[in-house]
C-alpha cells in the first residue's frame, strides 16, 4: 500500500518536504556514528534567591540554592548527537581541572566513548559560569555571566594527539561534525587531513568565528548564525533579505559548500545551495525560552539527517525542528529522536498524511 505523502509549509512554497520521509531518516540516527571534533566547553548554572539588596554596592544579594554543570559548546552537540540515538565519539581537548573532571564523568556516565578526549595538564577547561536570580517559586533570570578561558593556546603535542586519535576514530565514522569555539581544538589542517581520508562522508561545521578560514578544507555544509555570517562580512543583515542573499552567496562560493545553513531566531533559517536561497519559517513559537547552546542542536540535527542520506533541505527541516524543540527548554537542553518523531508525525498527521 502506497503511503499517503504530507507536505510542510514554510514561507517559501518550494521549500515544503515529504514530512513521512523525514521521520524515515530520523529512525535511521540510531545506526550512525558522528566524530565530533571541537572545543568542550562546560556550562556551569549557580542558581539563587533574592535575598536582599547589598548595603556595600547597588547589586543583589543570592543566596545561593543549586549549581549545575552541564557539557556545553562542542560538548553540548556531542550530547546532542547522543540524545538524537547515533553513536558520537568526540575528540577534543580538557583541562587537568574540575571542569574537566565533571565532564569526562557526564560522558562516562551516558555510556559514551571518552577515548578521544586528552587531558591537557595545566590548562583550562572553557567554562561559561551564569549565575540566575529569582524568587522562591519563580523562574530564574540570569543577571550575570562569568567565562573561564584558556591564557595559553593548546600545546603541540596535544594537538598531535588529537591528529591521531582523529585518525584512529575516522574508520567508522558516517560524518564528521566540527565544532570550533575559539579555544584551538579544531583547525583548517586538522580537518583537511581528515576530509581526505573521508571523502564519501558530510564534513559540517559550526564555527564561531571567521568561518571561510575553513575554505579549501573539505567542509561539505556550515551552519552559522546570522551574527556570524554578519560579522564575517563586516555588514547588518537584519531584514534586509538582499544583504542575506549577498553574504550567503558570497560564503557558500569561497568556501565551496554543496549547502550553508543560516540560522536566523525567530525568523528562521536560510538554506543556501548551487547559488539559490529558500527560506524556512520558525518552527513552532517565535518567542523562545532560553537559546543557550541551540546552534549546538542544530548542528548535531543536521549532520545526522545529512548522514541518513537526507537532502540539504529535508536536513535542514529536521535541523529546524530540533531547533524549535530546544530553544523552548531552559538551560543548555539536548532534544531526543523520540521527540524528534513525535513532532514530525504530529505534523504530519496535521497535514493530512
Amino acid at each position: 500500500m502506497k503511503r499517503a505523502r504530507a507536505r510542510l509549509n514554510t514561507e517559501n512554497k518550494s521549500s515544503s518536504v515529504d514530512l513521512v520521509a523525514l521521520a524515515d531518516y530520523v529512525e535511521q540516527f540510531s545506526t550512525k556514528t558522528v566524530v565530533l571534533l571541537g572545543d568542550f566547553v562546560a556550562d556551569e548554572f549557580q542558581y539563587g534567591e533574592i535575598s536582599r539588596v547589598s548595603r556595600e554596592a547597588p547589586v543583589l544579594i543570592l543566596r545561593h540554592r543549586e549549581s549545575h554543570l552541564l557539557p556545553g559548546g562542542g560538548a553540548n552537540a556531542a550530547n546532542n548527537l547522543a540524545a538524537m540515538g547515533s553513536r558520537v565519539v568526540p575528540i577534543t581537548a580538557v583541562g587537568g581541572d574540575a571542569a574537566g573532571d565533571a565532564l569526562i564523568s557526564y560522558f562516562k556516565e551516558k555510556r559514551i566513548n571518552t577515548s578521544g578526549i586528552v587531558r591537557v595538564k595545566g590548562w583550562t577547561t572553557p567554562t561559561k559560569t551564569r549565575f540566575l536570580a529569582g524568587w522562591a517559586h519563580t523562574v530564574g533570570q540570569q543577571v550575570l555571566r562569568v567565562d573561564y578561558e584558556p591564557r595559553a593556546t593548546l600545546p603541540a603535542s596535544a594537538h598531535r594527539k588529537i591528529e591521531q586519535l582523529l585518525r584512529a576514530k575516522l574508520r567508522s565514522a558516517d560524518a564528521v561534525a566540527v565544532s570550533d569555539y575559539g579555544f584551538g581544538v579544531a583547525t583548517p589542517e586538522v580537518v583537511r587531513a581528515a576530509a581526505s581520508r573521508r571523502k564519501s562522508v558530510p564534513v559540517t561545521l559550526d564555527a564561531r568565528y571567521n568561518l571561510t578560514r575553513y575554505a579549501k578544507s573539505g567542509i561539505t555544509s556550515a551552519t552559522p548564525n546570522e551574527a556570524e555570517l554578519e560579522s564575517l562580512h563586516h555588514t547588518s543583515i537584519g531584514q534586509n533579505l538582499e544583504a542575506l542573499n549577498r553574504c550567503g552567496l558570497a560564503t557558500l562560493a569561497a568556501m565551496k559548500l554543496r549547502a550553508l545553513l543560516v540560522t536566523r531566531g525567530r525568523d528562521g533559517m536560510a538554506l543556501f545551495e548551487a547559488g539559490t536561497l529558500t527560506h524556512i519559517a520558525v518552527h513552532g513559537s517565535a518567542q523562545a525560552v532560553d537559546v543557550t547552546g541551540a546552534g549546538d542542536t542544530v548542528l548535531a540535527a543536521y549532520t545526522l539527517a545529512l548522514a541518513s542520506g537526507a537532502l540539504p533541505l529535508e536536513a535542514a527541516h529536521i535541523a529546524n525542528i530540533a531547533g524549535g524543540l530546544v530553544v523552548m527548554k531552559r538551560g543548555t537542553a539536548t532534544v531526543s529522536r523520540a521527540e524528534l518523531l513525535e513532532t514530525i508525525r504530529r505534523d504530519a498527521a496535521g497535514a493530512g498524511a
